[in-house]
């Protein structure tokens, strides 16, 4: 799966990373809810962090179509809130 970061570029990311993204993607969204912007950067960049471990990054010419999007590292809660789907950033 191809993963753009905003303002960053894309990863290609294995889709067998899913399970340990999702957890971190959870905790994002426990942080959203419950209004804590400290916790909330945290687990924002813990999962950019993950992205950018597990994945690989793809040249900065590539023009690959993303299948997930992801905020930049310094989005704001609100921005991040409004990128959520039902099943948080991160599908499954």
């Amino acid at each position: 799966m191809i993963v753009r970061i905003m303002g960053e570029g894309q990863v290609k990311l294995d889709d067998a990373h899913f399970t340990e993204l999702n957890k971190l993607d959870d905790e994002l969204l426990a942080e959203m809810e419950s209004g804590d912007e400290e916790g909330f950067r945290r687990r924002l960049g813990a999962l950019l962090d993950a992205v950018r471990r597990l994945g690989s990054p793809l040249p900065d010419d590539a023009l690959e179509p993303s299948e997930l999007i992801l905020p930049s590292p310094d989005a704001t809660l609100e921005e991040v809130r409004d990128m959520l789907s039902d099943d948080g950033l991160i599908p499954g």
